[in-house]
């Protein structure tokens, strides 16, 4: 009798763990990390404060699943369940923009709590610096393949261009939080992502002379 209960057991704790993540998503995202109460995350899904606590241990390992989570999500219908190499991983954030579009909830947690990261002793921290340091590799290595599939140069600024792709992401999704009609954000990050990809596999000279403005802000000696 145990045996033939055990499964139906796993299967129900999942789906309550799933939920219970899922609220947190919506609290975390309204109110951050720190204000965000786990009353508030257990009375969504009927529960007690201390229910919540006997599926996660503490709130700093419930925030950590809710942003595996969404990291999980995101590649899903992926071969492999990963972020893809090459051109495809471009296309792959441009898709996850488009995702985003219709998933406000989600966006505005990551947003919340990857700004609140940066403050001391969050125990999101370890988690973003990881999560940004991976992304800026893997665009740099599918930058890398590109050039090699291409005959061109690898340029010296791959890793520049990595983290101003990342960059605008991010920042496009706040400004299209706080004025959803006026920001076209999978638009807007596709074009991002296409004009700082130009300049990286392209180098040429810009129209505007950003150059002598790097000179004139350096620190003189």
């Amino acid at each position: 009798m145990t045996e033939r209960r055990a499964p139906r057991a796993r299967a129900t704790t999942l789906v309550k763990r799933t939920e219970i993540l899922h609220a947190a998503t919506t609290t975390f995202g309204a109110k951050g990390f720190k204000n965000g109460p786990l009353t508030e995350i257990a009375e969504q899904v009927g529960m007690t404060h201390a229910g919540i606590l006997h599926h996660f241990g503490s709130k700093d390992q419930l925030l950590l699943e809710v942003l595996k989570l969404r990291d999980a999500e995101d590649v899903a219908d992926l071969e492999g369940a990963h972020i893809p190499e090459g051109v495809e991983l471009f296309r792959h954030l441009v898709r996850t923009a488009f995702a985003n579009e219709a998933r406000p909830g989600i966006v505005q947690a990551y947003a919340v709590l990857s700004a609140e990261s940066v403050t001391d002793d969050h125990p999101g921290r370890p988690y973003f610096e990881e999560r940004y340091r991976t992304l800026r590799q893997e665009i740099v290595d599918a930058f890398t393949s590109i050039c090699v599939e291409r005959g061109l140069t690898t340029p010296h600024t791959l890793g520049l261009a990595a983290a101003s792709i990342l960059a605008v992401m991010d920042g496009l999704q706040v400004q299209w939080l706080l004025t959803p009609d006026d920001v076209q954000l999978a638009e807007a990050s596709a074009f991002a992502i296409e004009a700082i990809a130009a300049r990286a596999l392209s180098p040429q000279e810009l129209p505007l002379d950003l150059g002598s403005a790097r000179a004139s802000a350096a620190p003189r000696a």
